[in-house]
């Protein structure tokens, strides 16, 4: 497997929301919940002062436009205060009182300006990319999407065909599932498909707004967590089959790796007041075991020159303080320390989800790479499944 990436387009959410913000906003709504005398702690161990959400907070916390009465409900909320003694201007006090209190906002309220912007963000993106690999709409064969947070029929793929115009017979692979791993999972599919036609250009576009899970009414730990963390990104790029003169990785293998039995550790669930990320504290352990999973294919694969070679950066989407850690501490002995600066540094203004691994790209070629620098490409997802590349900067 050989292809051949351009650097990336990132679209940070324009919207930025610190965490003193979403602590303010949580602390005034849940008071007396569990872990309120420990949120500044909590907030504090995340890392993270600022993210950029496509929408602002206030979207996300807004009531929405009923009320928690809804009009099937009246009649019989009125029958039974009349049966209780109230008088019947009691009754009509109370029953206005009771329509006056907002009910939470419905999936479509939460939804649909988010379902927008991820549009609007992704075609920005899509752009962005193909005049950094110096190529037109036109010349486009296959488009790969993803964006999870916002589902979607049609697609984002359909979107951006229309929008950027693609041609009519440009393929189409929507993958809005794929969540976290949707960054090194694309690759992989983008090089196969390059190393079936090297003439191939493959176009790959993922946005997601995360920020939509965020849940007001929640009073979890894991509920608060999952606030802190979130941020809104858009990215794409550019994967050929022969090199470019904006190429600058060569992607040359890929690994793929599925826990059995995971499949409820991390997911999400759509209920009446929009998409809920849940979240397993048995999640972050789930996930090393892919890490070592991941360190056991690099050894074999290099297991006849073990001292000599090791990654000189480490694209690893950060789920977590915890998981950037565990990689840390298992590495294999002798790998120079620092091989995850630049996932540190993107964790620092949020988890990106599946455009996360783009982002950290972004940041390793801002900052400059020696040709001949050996880069792995790491992400795992709900699933547990995890999938990982190596290649070689240009």
């Amino acid at each position: 497997m050989v292809a051949y990436l351009c650097p990336p387009a990132v679209i940070h959410g324009k919207h930025a929301v610190r965490t003193s913000q979403i602590v303010d906003e949580v602390r005034g709504r849940h008071p007396n919940a569990a872990w309120a005398p420990r949120i500044d702690g909590i907030a504090a161990s995340t890392g993270i002062e600022t993210r950029g959400w496509m929408l602002p907070l206030e979207a996300a916390v807004a009531p929405g436009s009923g009320s928690t009465l809804s009009a099937a409900g009246i009649g019989p909320a009125r029958e039974a205060l009349a049966g209780d003694g109230f008088t019947e201007q009691d009754v009509d006090r109370v029953i206005a009182a009771l329509e006056a209190i907002p009910a939470p906002q419905t999936v479509q309220e939460r939804t649909a300006p988010a379902w927008s912007a991820v549009q609007s963000y992704g075609e920005r993106a899509a752009r962005g990319a193909l005049q950094i690999a110096g190529l037109d709409a036109a010349d486009v064969d296959c488009l790969i999407t993803s964006h999870s947070t916002t589902p979607a029929l049609p697609g984002l793929d359909v979107t951006l065909a229309n929008r950027l115009p693609l041609r009519r017979d440009v393929l189409l692979l929507p993958a809005t599932q794929w969540a976290c791993i949707a960054g090194t999972r694309s690759l992989a599919l983008a090089a196969d498909l390059v190393a079936a036609d090297p003439d191939r250009v493959v176009l790959v576009v993922i946005a997601e707004a995360l920020s939509t899970t965020y849940q007001p009414a929640d009073d979890t730990l894991e509920s608060l967590i999952v606030r802190l963390l979130f941020a809104d990104t858009a990215v794409a790029a550019v994967v050929t089959g022969r090199p470019r003169p904006e190429s600058t990785l060569r992607l040359d293998t890929a690994w793929h790796h599925t826990l059995p039995g995971t499949q409820d550790l991390h997911r999400l669930e759509t209920r009446e007041d929009g998409t809920h990320f849940v979240m397993d504290r048995r999640g972050p352990r789930a996930v090393q075991e892919t890490v070592t999973a991941m360190w056991e294919w690099l050894r074999l694969r290099y297991q006849d020159d073990p001292g000599s070679w090791h990654p000189d950066v480490l694209l690893a989407h950060p789920g977590g303080t915890r998981v950037l850690e565990y990689m840390e501490q298992t590495m294999p002995d002798g790998w120079p320390s620092g091989l995850l600066s630049y996932s540190r540094e993107s964790y620092t203004s949020g988890n990106r989800g599946g455009a996360a691994v783009f982002d950290i790209m972004r940041r390793a070629y801002d900052a400059g790479q020696k040709a001949g620098s050996r880069a792995v490409l790491y992400a795992a997802a709900p699933g547990l499944t995890a999938t990982a590349l190596e290649g070689e900067w240009l």
